[in-house]
């Protein structure tokens, strides 16, 4: 994998351990990408293609993709977007762990927000919460759920506090 892959990548995986569902000590350990094939365009515009099993591991983070694509606009992560049963793993920094599984996620780095489309599912210990689409917005914590346009349905868990 070309050093271009690695630090388009790199960014990405940085923006997903900098969330809420994250290990904050995952940022320090060292990050690694895998897939079958890959293709970059250089230059300060360029975006970087990969396919056949994605596989993006740092700390506890752990991300599976079938297909992969990263934008760099101005010298710059812009876009990422993973495609093809995109399952994410982490623990939180109290040790819960996170499991989220979708068709797609979309994440904008200009304006932090992470899109997971498709057959949403976002688990852990005290709950779970299922939908077509999950909004994320890193900058103010704030999460949206539901269909494409507002329409289907939500469906949350909430498990009840231990000993109390």
């Amino acid at each position: 994998m070309s050093p271009i892959h690695k630090i388009l990548l790199t960014a990405f995986a940085f923006a997903i351990a900098g969330s809420a569902w994250a290990r904050s000590s995952d940022r320090n350990q060292a990050m690694n990408i895998d897939s079958s094939w890959g293709s970059c365009n250089l230059g300060e515009s360029m975006s970087c293609e990969l396919r056949g099993n994605i596989v993006i591991t740092q700390g506890t983070l752990r991300i599976n993709a079938s297909q992969g694509t990263i934008h760099q606009t101005n010298g710059r992560p812009s876009r990422a977007r993973l495609t093809g049963g995109v399952t994410m793993r982490q623990e939180l920094d109290d040790g819960t762990p996170v499991n989220t599984r979708s068709s797609t996620v979309d994440y904008d780095f200009n304006t932090e927000i992470i899109i997971l489309t498709g057959n949403v599912e976002i688990n852990q210990p005290r709950g779970n919460l299922r939908g077509e689409r999950v909004v994320y917005n890193m900058k103010t914590g704030q999460v949206q759920s539901g269909g494409q346009e507002g329409g289907g349905r939500v469906r949350m868990t909430i498990q009840p506090k231990a000993g109390g």
